[in-house]
C-alpha cells in the first residue's frame, strides 16, 4: 500500500478513523489538571532516584526490581508465573527452564537490562534499539512487521486496524524516535512525553509480538534517558495491571474520537502520571524496606561472622533472593567448598533457607522475598 500524501494537520491518513498523528501533536497538553498531577508524579519520582542512590550496590535494586517488573509486565499479556518461580529461574542455566511462562518472563528481564545498558551508553532511545529490545523478547530478527495484523476483542471484533503499510510503519516510527530524542521539537514535560510515546508506539503496533511488553520497557528506559531515574526500577506495568480495563479504555478513547480528541488525550495523560505516582510510592515503600532488612542482616552477620563479614557478601545475599555458592565464591574470591560453608552457616542463623534443586543446593533469602511480594498478599 503507498504511503497516502500528508495531510495539512500533520496526521498520517490510514484506512481506519483514527489517525496516528505526526509528532508533536498541536495540543497543549499541561493543562491544570495534569500540572497539578506532574508536581505529585515529579516529587515521587525524585524521592525515588535520590533514595536508591542510598543503596550500597546498584545491583541490588537493578536485578531484584526489574525481575518485578519483567513478571508483571507479562502478567498484562496474561503471562502469569510467580515470584518464587521468577527468582529461582534467575539463577539457573536457561537451558534448563521448562516453563514457557517463565521463559518469557526471563526474556523480558534480559530484554529491558540490554535496553537499559544502552540508553546508559549512549543517552538515546532509538528505533534500532527498541527492535533489538522486542528481538531479546521474542527470540527472532523478524523487525518491523510487513502484513496486515488486526486488534480484536476476546469475542473477535475487531477494535483498531493499525497501520497496515510497512511503509507507514517506518515513516510513524522514524517520527517517534524524533520525538523521543530531540528535546527541541517539542517543550512538554519528559513525563507527559512518556505517556504520548507509549500511546503511539502501542497505536503503530509495529511489530507481529511483543509490542504491548516492548512498549512498556520503552517507558522506563526513557525514563532513565531523561535523566528522571538512575536505573530501570520502576515498575510500571504493576499499576498497568491493576488498572488493566482503564488501560485498555482509555487507549482506545483516544483513537475512537473522530475530530478533537483533546479531552481523551488529556485523561490518557492523567491516567499515566497517576501510575507514576503510585507505582513511585510502591517503589519508595519496597527499597526502605530492603534498607531497613539489610540492615538487619548486617547486624546479625557482623556479630555472629565476626571476621568473616563483609560487604560484598551482604550484597550477594541481596542481589538475588536466591544464590548459591559458585556466586558466593566469585564475588567474595573465594574457594567453592569455603562458599558453601558461609552460606551453611548462614542458615543456621536462620537468615537463609537451603534447598536442593536439581543437583545443586540453593540458598534463599525469603525474608527478601516476603518483602518483594508484601503487596501481592
Amino acid at each position: 500500500m503507498d504511503l497516502y500524501p500528508q495531510q495539512t494537520n500533520m496526521n498520517m491518513k490510514q484506512n481506519m478513523s483514527y489517525q496516528i498523528p505526526m509528532l508533536p501533536m498541536p495540543y497543549d497538553l499541561e493543562t491544570k489538571a495534569v500540572l497539578k498531577q506532574l508536581t505529585q508524579s515529579h516529587r515521587r519520582l525524585a524521592e525515588l532516584k535520590g533514595l536508591a542512590r542510598t543503596m550500597p550496590n546498584e545491583r541490588i535494586l537493578v536485578s531484584t526490581l526489574t525481575l518485578q517488573e519483567a513478571k508483571e509486565s507479562s502478567e498484562v499479556e496474561n503471562i502469569i508465573t510467580t515470584q518464587n518461580d521468577v527468582f529461582s529461574a534467575d539463577v539457573q542455566e536457561k537451558e534448563s527452564i521448562k516453563n514457557p511462562a517463565v521463559k518469557e518472563v526471563m526474556n523480558y528481564y534480559d530484554a529491558i537490562s540490554a535496553g537499559y545498558l544502552m540508553v546508559k551508553d549512549t543517552k538515546l532511545l532509538t528505533t534500532n534499539m527498541i527492535k533489538q529490545i522486542q528481538e531479546r523478547l521474542e527470540g527472532n530478527h523478524a523487525g518491523y512487521r510487513s502484513t496486515p495484523v488486526y486488534l480484536k476483542r476476546a469475542d473477535g471484533v475487531i477494535v483498531y486496524t493499525p497501520p497496515q503499510s510497512i511503509d507507514i510503519v517506518e515513516l510513524a516510527m522514524n517520527n517517534l524516535e524524533s520525538f523521543i530524542n530531540n528535546d527541541s521539537i517539542s517543550e512538554l514535560d519528559p513525563l507527559i512525553k512518556m505517556a504520548i510515546i507509549h500511546h503511539q508506539f502501542e497505536s503503530i503496533h509495529p511489530f507481529y509480538d511483543g509490542n504491548g511488553r516492548t512498549g512498556r520497557i520503552v517507558n522506563i528506559l526513557y525514563l532513565v534517558e531523561m535523566g528522571l531515574l538512575d536505573y530501570p526500577i520502576l515498575y510500571l506495568s504493576r499499576y498497568i495491571t491493576r488498572h488493566k480495563g482503564d488501560y485498555y479504555r482509555l487507549i482506545q478513547a483516544v483513537r475512537d474520537k473522530e475530530g478533537d480528541n483533546f479531552t481523551e488525550w488529556e485523561q490518557w495523560v492523567l491516567f499515566m502520571l497517576k501510575g507514576i505516582e503510585e507505582t513511585a510510592s510502591d517503589s519508595i515503600i519496597l527499597v526502605k524496606e530492603i534498607n531497613q532488612l539489610m540492615a538487619e542482616y548486617k547486624y546479625s552477620l557482623r556479630s555472629s561472622l565476626g571476621k568473616l563479614y563483609s560487604h560484598d557478601l551482604l550484597n550477594n545475599l541481596f542481589s538475588h533472593p536466591y544464590t548459591k555458592a559458585s556466586f558466593l565464591e566469585q564475588d567474595l574470591m573465594i574457594t567453592n567448598k569455603t562458599a558453601g560453608r558461609y552460606l551453611d552457616r548462614i542458615v543456621e542463623l536462620g537468615l537463609l533457607n537451603k534447598m536442593k534443586i536439581g543437583r545443586e543446593n540453593y540458598y534463599i533469602n525469603m525474608r527478601l522475598m516476603n518483602v518483594l511480594s508484601h503487596d501481592n498478599k
